[in-house]
């Protein structure tokens, strides 16, 4: 008997485990192979914009993926660094093996965590007649069965089931069944949901070719190097003492040298017109294109025939070439995902001057997959239709670790919150991208797998990856997964900005003397009387650096803070603008919905409006003006609608009757 069962231990399984087991619940993760625990079987990274955010939030709330990137990765780099704080992000190459390896070390450390390596095939609500005790069902207990004829009872399920669920790879002509490439597909636990009720879709996502390093011509690549200064996901510090890095491999040229820690670096190589023919050549061949595949591919990650078919007016497409790890020499084609027969695979691979005796190792494939409809789950990620079954990653209908981990670690809180009688975490569209994740995935349609992405969020300046603990990590010690010392901590950073800034408004700018010949020596301009240094380190070419220089700022404070504070300067307007909108919308967003609302019957709606809701029941007026199909005057027939309820309704001590027209409050008896 557990509190928490977890189906898969890919990077939602992971992080859903360990939130529950760190949470106090007894917790099993069953997964088809212990080898393949958080197995990277696409690209081997991990960030990027959007998702290098979640990253951070996943860590600021007390989840793994950040501190398990750090210890194992070959190369990082700040991404977008050109622009604004909101979309700089970090981005690190993963060593693939090294990943799994240190992830599957963690979850066997795991106090309250038992790993089992086993297919499910079955899931559903125990009867009291299979109990064998009385009462089971009311207790609201799932069951899981596997194929070895195991049955496990636990309080709630979360399903992480990945590209599982009645999974096909797909190569040209051939296609077979299978959950990844060299797992067997969860045929049967597709139909034990259909049989508990559930609506699902199909999806499709696709690896490119691996190809062999030492049969790579470097020379005629771009080099694309890791960052010269230390760079981590992690707010916490890493453990990468306790790794023994090594040497960079052989069959890769010697990169520039990292002063700080080891990396590898990339390569960067184009697609050309002989590339795009071959392709163009051999459409009739490609399943994407002939019927052969039904699923519906990620938009913002097409494979490379369509992207050739799409952009038809542009010359090339760029593909970096990405080590896989220190002792492969597999290199990861990023860009080229295809499902293109073998010969074409070969030959478009061998079209690119830098690839021209490329040596494949491993084909690209699509895979088409089953996913639960997602008007079926809840805000908590809770299924609808059963209690206590929770779902998590590509089952949902997303694409990336990213996206998996963050949803897996909330499903893990939420099934732990649950089994402990507490009210469940639901993170805002302000507070989180993993907020605007879950809202984005439970008020819409999704007929391709979701992505995040920067421009999903309206409140991106608000969340961006440098403050990611400030905003999360006080949400994450309430939960029971951050330690106080690490909150204490935080809290030190989030008084240490608010100190600064208050002291440098107090401060004003000399206006002669020494430091008047200090601005001509930095090149910086006269400055107007009464200046406070607050102002002046709003200038665009003026930064926290330069204040101390010149006397303004403190030297004492830590990197982390002095960005910190340097952000809220130059950027308060905009933030003091977003905060204004996140609480004239918050009045709709905490205005709850109740379940047994029947929205068939409210009149005034459109009928569009009236079916969506009811499909996907919002919990809140905020989340009901998200839903596609809702116009402004529907939402209006429908304040309207919670109004005149509000006072139909009555509450027997102390609350507002309706007598007629009159309403009045009635005091209790007692």
């Amino acid at each position: 008997m557990y509190d928490v069962m977890v189906v898969g231990a890919g990077h939602a399984g992971c992080e859903a485990a360990l939130a529950a087991a760190r949470m106090g619940c007894k917790t099993l993760v069953v997964t088809m192979k212990l080898e393949h625990v958080a197995l990277m079987p696409c690209n081997p990274s991990i960030g990027g914009p959007a998702k290098g955010h979640m990253a951070r939030e996943i860590d600021a709330l007390g989840g793994e993926m950040g501190k398990n990137i750090d210890k194992t990765f070959i190369q990082i780099r700040m991404l977008n660094t050109g622009k604004g704080p909101a979309v700089q992000a970090l981005r690190a190459q993963a060593d693939k093996g090294l990943y799994a390896l240190e992830m599957r070390r963690t979850l066997e450390g795991q106090e309250n965590l038992t790993i089992l390596q086993a297919l499910v095939e079955d899931i559903g609500v125990v009867r009291e007649t299979e109990g064998g005790g009385e009462g089971l069902a009311s207790k609201g207990l799932l069951y899981l069965k596997t194929r070895d004829g195991v049955t496990l009872q636990g309080k709630t399920v979360i399903m992480t089931t990945g590209t599982s669920l009645a999974g096909r790879i797909i190569m040209g002509e051939r296609s077979y069944t299978g959950g990844r490439a060299g797992e067997p597909a969860a045929t049967e636990v597709s139909k034990s949901l259909r049989r508990l009720g559930f609506k699902l879709g199909r999806h499709k996502t696709g690896t490119p070719p691996r190809l062999e390093a030492t049969s790579i011509d470097f020379t005629k690549t771009e080099l694309q190097p890791g960052s010269q200064v230390p760079l981590y996901f992690s707010h916490w510090g890493t453990d990468e003492g306790k790794l023994t890095f090594l040497r960079p491999n052989p069959a890769y040229p010697p990169g520039p040298v990292s002063e700080w820690r080891p990396q590898l670096p990339c390569y960067l190589v184009h697609t050309n017109e002989r590339t795009h023919q071959i392709i163009r050549d051999n459409l009739h061949r490609a399943p994407m294109f002939n019927g052969t595949i039904d699923g519906v591919g990620p938009r913002y990650c097409p494979s490379i025939e369509d992207k050739v078919v799409r952009f038809a007016h542009k010359d090339s497409h760029g593909l970096f070439l990405e080590p896989e790890g220190w002792e492969t020499s597999e290199v990861y084609l990023q860009g080229a995902n295809t499902s293109l027969p073998e010969d074409v695979q070969e030959a478009m691979v061998r079209s690119i001057p830098a690839l021209e005796r490329a040596r494949i190792l491993k084909m690209g494939y699509a895979i088409e997959y089953d996913f639960v409809v997602t008007s079926q789950v809840q805000a908590t990620l809770e299924s609808k239709l059963v209690p206590g079954l929770y779902f998590a990653g590509q089952i949902c209908g997303t694409s990336g670790y990213e996206e998996a981990a963050g949803q897996g670690l909330l499903a893990g809180i939420n099934a732990a919150l649950k089994v402990k009688g507490k009210a469940p975490l639901i993170l805002r569209r302000d507070q989180a991208y993993l907020g605007v994740m879950i809202d984005d995935l439970v008020t819409r349609d999704h007929f391709e797998p979701y992505r995040m992405m920067t421009s999903r969020a309206e409140y991106r300046l608000l969340l961006r990856q440098d403050n990611a603990d400030l905003r999360l990590s006080p949400t994450g010690f309430q939960v029971g997964l951050l330690d106080r010392a690490r909150y204490e901590k935080v809290e030190g950073k989030r008084h240490d900005v608010a100190r600064e800034l208050e002291r440098l408004a107090r401060s004003h700018v000399p206006q002669i003397g020494p430091f008047k010949e200090m601005l001509e020596t930095y090149g910086l301009g006269p400055v107007n009387k009464g200046l406070t240094a607050l102002e002046f380190l709003r200038r665009p070419e003026v930064d926290y650096e330069k204040t101390v220089a010149l006397g303004l700022g403190d030297p004492l404070l830590d990197p982390e803070t002095r960005s910190q504070v340097e952000i809220e300067a130059k950027y308060q307007s905009y933030i003091v603008r977003q905060m204004r909108e996140v609480e004239r919308i918050r009045r709709m967003e905490e205005r709850a919905l109740s379940e047994d609302i029947d929205y068939r019957e409210v009149t005034g709606l459109s009928n569009e409006a009236r079916d969506n809701l009811q499909r996907f029941r919002p919990l809140t007026v905020g989340q009901a003006s998200r839903i596609a199909g809702i116009t402004p005057s529907d939402l209006g027939v429908l304040l309207v609608y919670l109004e005149r309820r509000r006072k139909v309704y009555t509450e027997r001590d102390g609350s507002v009757h309706r007598k007629g027209r009159r309403i009045a409050r009635v005091a209790s008896a007692t």
